[in-house]
């Protein structure tokens, strides 16, 4: 995302509404990248490079660099780096993170400072005022979980509010936070109806729509529901099928077209949705 650009704009000008998750597991890499100085950087960039020209977005999980010890916080910050210098696409750091004060201030300054992303996911229990440090950065993407893709997702999000889900509340209550442009939903694919409810509650704000895959989810469904009315609005998030297409020394091409898969799959859903509109 070009710095000045707000989330909104960034997502009128894409072709493409693949996002690649790149959460990297160290007992599934590769035998070809295991012998180098940082093996998953290694394999990192060169599912980065495989995979450019069919992604919009890449979506590294702290947690799973995080679980690598310090080292791997500072192999995320490469990643980054790579990624901005060798494609235009958006990086979103997956943290779901939200506190008071001073606390979220830092995590503000930790992901898109000192990692330098370019989006996040936030958590919205704790309100606005929470997540004031990250809303204020008009040329960072704040996407905030709204329905999320998890089997026990219901057991909060499905609340009723004032005779309401709890998760129709959250939507509605981000497009009045979306003063900069800046904000997004996180909305699961494997439930097309809630997705379906919060894309009629908020026409125009972006979603990050993970779920599709290993997780069960519709790809077809879930571009259909999640559209929003510029045939856009949407990224849809593959990680296991692409990062790991093969554990063979070609895992960088099999990757490639794994990801051209899904690129061509969400452009015929696309398609169809319009011819059916």
């Amino acid at each position: 995302m070009k710095r000045k650009e707000n989330l909104g704009d960034w997502f009128r000008r894409q072709e493409s509404l693949l996002c690649v998750g790149l959460d990297p597991l160290p007992e599934r890499l590769p035998q070809a990248v295991r012998d180098a100085a940082d093996p998953v950087l290694t394999f990192n960039q060169a599912i980065v490079e495989a995979t450019a020209p069919w992604a919009a977005a890449y979506k590294p999980n702290l947690a799973f660099y995080e679980a690598l010890g310090p080292s791997g916080l500072e192999t995320l910050r490469q990643t980054i780096a790579f990624i901005h210098q060798y494609c235009p696409a958006l990086v979103i750091v997956d943290a779901k993170r939200a506190d008071i004060g001073h606390s979220s201030a830092a995590y503000a300054r930790a992901i898109l400072d000192q990692l330098g992303a370019d989006a996040v996911t936030l958590n919205p229990y704790l309100g606005r005022q929470a997540l004031e440090p990250f809303l204020e950065r008009a040329d960072r993407g704040c996407f905030i979980l709204c329905r999320t893709s998890n089997p026990g997702a219901g057991e909060f999000q499905d609340l009723s509010v004032a005779g309401r889900p709890l998760y129709q509340v959250v939507a509605e209550r981000v497009a009045t936070w979306n003063e900069r442009g800046n904000c997004g939903l996180v909305v699961g694919a494997t439930y097309p109806q809630e997705l379906s409810q919060v894309r009629r509650l908020c026409p125009d704000l972006p979603l990050l729509i993970p779920g599709v895959g290993a997780q069960g989810g519709s790809l077809q469904q879930a571009v259909s529901e999640g559209l929003d009315r510029g045939g856009g609005g949407i990224l849809i998030n593959s990680s296991r099928g692409i990062l790991y297409a093969s554990a063979e020394s070609d895992f960088a091409e099999s990757s490639a077209r794994a990801a051209r898969q899904v690129h061509d799959a969400i452009e015929q859903a696309r398609s169809q949705r319009s011819v059916d509109t």
